[in-house]
């Protein structure tokens, strides 16, 4: 589907007291987070959302994401549903969601794995990256890998990189490769394997972490990430990292510029309902 500007800044309120709510558990329970990729990129450079974003990205250091897990589900209560690959059989993503319970954002992806997914804020774990820089080369690429063998394992129908006749051929490689991930693999297996390269930097850990369901260059320093540095976004003041510009820096470049109207993409879903989301602010 295709946003208007009303739906668009509906679902932005929304998934902003979204993370109203995951603020208020993490403060309770002394659990530190900071906005992440595109979330802090809007906070820095627009002071909210990207204006055509819909969605909220937050990040936290591994040992923190744990808590997170153990307690966020019984700390926001009823109104939530805290999904990963820990806690769901049919969660392809390699960090978590917390979703509003009965709204609705689908995508083709959550449909054909069969996820009941709702409007929602990502939370991803940041792991220590290998002090060896072979090691963690090698630590990125398998963690990149075994996150595409989970979506392929949980969906043949995944987003591909090209259109035309060669984004029909990556489509009907998704296919296939579907296929046979469902013959080679069950869901544990896909996260143990992805968990042992996302954590072998903690035997051998750099000045480095970063979120290897979607490895960025050489990750980012410690000091860059923590401790977080409030910044405003929507009006309010949430953690960020400890040094926003540069991690904005290494994550993408000249961040300062506006892309080009036809690279602002967002996700789109098939299906978006409010349900009984209706007090926003």
């Amino acid at each position: 589907m295709l946003y208007d500007d009303e739906v668009l800044r509906r679902l932005q309120l929304v998934e902003l007291s979204i993370l109203e709510d995951i603020d208020r558990i993490c403060r309770e329970c002394g659990i530190t987070y900071f906005l992440d990729s595109g979330t802090l990129l809007g906070a820095v450079r627009h002071g909210g959302f990207i204006p055509w974003d819909d969605d909220i990205d937050i990040g936290m250091m591994r040992s923190d994401y744990d808590r997170f897990l153990s307690v966020a589900a019984e700390a926001l209560g009823d109104r939530y549903v805290v999904s990963s690959c820990e806690l769901r059989k049919d969660h392809a993503a390699m960090f978590a969601k917390v979703w509003l319970r009965d709204t609705i954002f689908s995508t083709n992806e959550t449909v054909e794995a069969g996820v009941p997914q709702g409007i929602f804020v990502d939370v991803f774990p940041y792991d220590a990256v290998c002090a060896d820089p072979a090691s963690a080369s090698r630590q990125a690429k398998r963690c990149r890998m075994w996150q595409s063998v989970s979506y392929l394992y949980h969906a043949k129908t995944v987003i591909v990189p090209h259109g035309g006749i060669l984004g029909r051929c990556e489509r009907v490689g998704c296919c296939a490769a579907h296929a046979f991930a469902r013959r080679l693999f069950t869901h544990d297996d896909i996260r143990l394997k992805f968990d042992k390269w996302a954590l072998m930097g903690a035997d051998d850990e750099s000045s480095r972490a970063m979120a290897f369901a979607y490895p960025i260059a050489e990750g980012f320093p410690h000091e860059v990430l923590i401790p977080p540095k409030y910044v405003s976004f929507e009006g309010r003041m949430f953690p960020g990292p400890a040094d926003a510009e540069r991690y904005l820096e290494i994550m993408f470049g000249d961040w300062r510029k506006l892309p080009p109207v036809e690279k602002r993409k967002n996700h789109a879903p098939l299906e978006l309902d409010f349900g009984s989301a209706v007090d926003v602010r």
